[in-house]
């Protein structure tokens, strides 16, 4: 979900007594300072980004926050490496739908088709196997997208160090 999907369900499911907004902005001022502490990467993950940006323009699309997105990019030191970023809070829904996806191959002039999308996650995959990319599953074992997910992709990878020959192959 995007944050503001998550933290209507909050407010509204869980009852949790605050209004959305104040719900997310609670939530990301707690992940930025983890963040400032430690960022999250998978490993290789710096690698990977830096190997795919020599050869293609990157778009990022996350269900993260712009403020998360901005920070960890900052924090790495990888801004540069994209040329679009989109947060699914600046789209209509969030993942599994297509929007965050289909908004990144937008803003990068290019038919969803000729995207080659990378994802760790059930919904991930699900997002952009709905946007009509060619999907790589790259599964977070601590968080496994589950088996149906797994199957919407052109190629399961078990590292992000195998990435850069799997879109080699698919170019």
């Amino acid at each position: 979900m995007s944050s503001p999907e998550w933290s209507r369900y909050m407010r509204d499911e869980l009852e949790v007594p605050m209004e959305p907004g104040e719900i997310s902005a609670a939530v990301v001022a707690r992940i930025e300072r983890r963040y400032r502490e430690r960022v999250p990467l998978l490993p290789h993950a710096v690698e990977a980004v830096r190997s795919a940006a020599d050869r293609w323009r990157l778009g990022l699309a996350s269900s993260a926050n712009r403020p998360l997105i901005d920070l960890v990019l900052e924090l790495t030191d990888l801004g540069a490496a994209f040329a679009t970023t989109v947060s699914s809070e600046e789209v209509e829904r969030g993942k599994p739908a297509p929007d965050v996806y289909l908004e990144a191959a937008r803003r990068l002039g290019l038919d969803p088709a000729r995207c080659a999308a990378v994802e760790d996650s059930t919904n991930g995959l699900r997002s952009a196997s709905a946007a009509g990319m060619r999907v790589i599953a790259i599964p977070n074992p601590e968080f496994p997208p589950s088996q149906d997910a797994l199957r919407l992709a052109e190629a399961a990878l078990g590292s992000l160090a195998e990435l850069a020959p799997a879109l080699e192959r698919m170019a």
